[in-house]
């Protein structure tokens, strides 16, 4: 394709403060280190660094941690154009527990979810690949509306969209209010992203996983990846086998915190290099691996593309 904006990440942008102490809950931690954050700011800067182009759209306060966010989206070489600067407002905080399994935090929200329509032109929709976005994002208002609106106007415009299901509880109003917005997306037959923790919160049962499947193949979805932690990934299509791949056994865990924007980054790198399904897994479950050897985000040193492909 010749679009010329590989991906719009449309969500949150915040700071992680990632306990030093690991393997400890947040009442044991003492020590906690900055880092850039925020599920779809961490997909914009792995795909910058995978040799794309991504823009993104987020919110943040006109403050000390904005300006930090602003540097190092810049020096990523990730527009900043349309992030928006919010005088009254904070940028939106989260402290996260340093974890080898699904890491606990406590967000302190404030700007991220202001995000409004403006923000999102239909010039900008005309020339992107893939739109992707949070279940995070579409907890708030007004970012909710605005991403339900702009994410059907892509799609009439022959857009892939995108979608990480990281529901936490914490952050809706009610499991029906997510399960109502989540819908919504699914009519635009999105890359669904989920994993197991997610959907156990999300239905607040365990289900098996062809069940999870078929709910969201029923909603409309062809293509559904549910990430199993250190078992690995299954991927189901309508009408086809699914596809079952172990995880790339590593050494030590050392942080999990954005494993997943790493596999799914990989994932949608690979589907805009139009591979096959199973190569895409491939390279999402590399670039995972490579996630969990590091604290934070991927490391500045090593040459990525020469480690996936």
């Amino acid at each position: 394709m010749l679009n010329n904006i590989d991906i719009l990440c449309v969500g949150e942008v915040l700071i992680d403060f990632i306990g030093h102490q690991s393997g400890v809950l947040i009442n044991n931690t003492r020590d906690y280190h900055r880092y850039l954050g925020g599920s779809p700011t961490n997909v914009a800067m792995n795909f910058a660094r995978l040799g794309l182009k991504p823009v993104m759209i987020s919110s943040i306060g006109d403050d000390g941690f904005g300006e930090y966010i602003l540097k190092r989206l810049t020096e990523a070489n990730i527009s900043t154009n349309n992030i928006k600067r919010l005088e009254h407002i904070p940028t939106s905080v989260i402290f996260v527990s340093r974890s080898e399994s699904t890491p606990e935090f406590i967000p302190f929200r404030a700007a991220d979810y202001h995000i409004t329509e403006d923000q999102i032109p239909t010039e900008i929709l005309k020339k992107i690949n893939i739109f992707h976005t949070t279940c995070f994002a579409l907890s708030k208002e007004p970012a909710q509306t605005t991403i339900l609106k702009k994410a059907e106007e892509a799609y009439n415009l022959g857009c892939k969209l995108s979608i990480d299901l990281n529901y936490a509880k914490k952050l809706w109003a009610s499991q029906e209010q997510a399960l109502h917005v989540i819908k919504t997306y699914c009519k635009f037959n999105p890359l669904i992203k989920i994993s197991e923790d997610d959907m156990l919160r999300l239905f607040e049962k365990e289900l098996p996983h062809e069940e999870i499947f078929q709910y969201f193949h029923k909603q409309g979805v062809e293509t559904v990846c549910l990430t199993l932690g250190s078992n690995g990934v299954k991927l189901s299509q309508i009408g086809k086998e699914i596809i079952q791949l172990p995880a790339i056994k590593i050494e030590k865990v050392v942080d999990t915190t954005g494993a997943g924007d790493a596999f799914w980054s990989g994932f949608l790198f690979a589907y805009i290099k139009e591979k096959p399904i199973e190569e895409c897994l491939q390279v999402a479950l590399k670039l995972a691996a490579l996630k969990l050897q590091n604290v934070g985000r991927l490391p500045d040193n090593i040459n990525i593309l020469s480690k996936l492909l």
